[in-house]
């Protein structure tokens, strides 16, 4: 464990457990240099403790990179709660959660994140004032929406000559509330989507409302398209997925989209122009993090407009350097970070 934590420069790792309410949770610090960590708490099933360990370090350092390039003062977390076979109370294990959270001081604020709801957070804000997008501080999905669209406009102008998506083919892989709120505003500027997911009445939602195309969610990331979105959970990029990509361009909403950071060199390799997963889809982190401070919409909103440009710049870095967007955006990263 401490290898893992030494390889991935984490600053801490807290484990705590409820017998009472059946709390398994794991919170990730990996940096406080710029401020508090900040990062969203999954609740999901894992196959065992170490899976959910790797799961929250690997999250935790994505966060910390994103804030640094996003220009936050906050640093990078990461919460995992291991989501039992049965639990008679949610709230009650939230609760528990929320005491843990409390207990640490300040060090680490959580936030929604995959399985886990603005109900839940309200659960932890009875114990806590370390939580944020609770109800009444609102779902940061359609923030995380608008920055991955201004991405992928940004993608497309450096791509294809123009920032302009009408008639543009784009698959996008997971409608959940980030990934449908992205697939509203592409069909809007005139997208030609194909889509995919494991629930099915997501899938037929969007090809009701949105006239998006189905495609089987084991045959999307394959087929011919423009801009690939990934939008599910991480890890959907590998040597094997990579070497059946049918896309001039990668730009989506999911965490952690290369199993490995050699990956990002084998997209590069194929002139596949991939958009760093936590730069283009920082609006989330933006809006919790200006919320939390108590700015206005106005403010939060201007922030999100540097997304777009973030990205401009790293393209443009890139291709003086010939080299891969992940990599500029890496070191200028851990720049910010380490000072290195």
């Amino acid at each position: 464990m401490f290898a893992m934590m030494e390889s991935a420069r984490l600053e801490a790792l807290h484990l705590a457990q409820d017998p009472v309410t059946g709390l398994r949770a794991i919170i990730a610090i990996h940096s406080s240099r710029l401020g508090p960590a900040l990062g969203g708490c999954r609740y999901l099933a894992y196959a065992d403790t170490d899976s959910a360990v790797r799961d929250a370090i690997q999250l935790a350092r994505g966060m910390s990179y994103k804030a640094a390039l996003a220009g936050l003062a906050q640093g990078g977390g990461k919460a995992v709660i291991i989501r039992p076979a049965h639990v008679d109370n949610r709230g009650a294990l939230f609760e528990a959660f929320g005491r843990m959270i409390e207990s640490l001081g300040g060090a680490y604020i959580t936030a929604v994140d995959s399985g886990t709801s603005s109900a839940d957070m309200d659960c932890i804000a009875q114990h806590t004032r370390h939580v944020t997008s609770t109800t009444a501080a609102g779902d940061p999905s359609p923030h995380t929406a608008m920055g991955v669209y201004a991405g992928i406009r940004s993608t497309a102008l450096v791509r294809f000559g123009s920032a302009d998506l009408d008639g543009l083919r784009v698959a996008v892989q997971g409608l959940g509330h980030v990934g449908f709120a992205l697939a509203e505003q592409l069909a809007a500027a005139g997208v030609e989507l194909l889509v995919s997911d494991l629930d099915a009445g997501r899938v037929q939602l969007a090809v009701e409302q949105l006239g998006a195309r189905a495609v089987a969610p084991e045959a999307l990331l394959g087929s011919p398209c423009d801009i690939l979105a990934p939008c599910g959970l991480g890890g959907v990029l590998d040597a094997q997925t990579v070497a059946g990509l049918q896309c001039a361009a990668v730009a989506g909403a999911a965490n952690n989209q290369l199993a490995t950071g050699e990956i990002a060199d084998e997209l590069d390799a194929r002139g596949i122009l991939y958009a760093p997963d936590y730069v283009i889809n920082s609006g989330g982190l933006i809006y919790v993090a200006l919320q939390h401070r108590g700015e206005g919409l106005p403010a939060i909103t201007a922030h999100l407009a540097q997304i777009g440009l973030r990205l401009n710049e790293l393209y443009a870095h890139a291709q003086a350097e010939k080299c891969s967007p992940a990599r500029v955006a890496d070191r200028l990263a851990e720049r910010l970070l380490y000072g290195t």
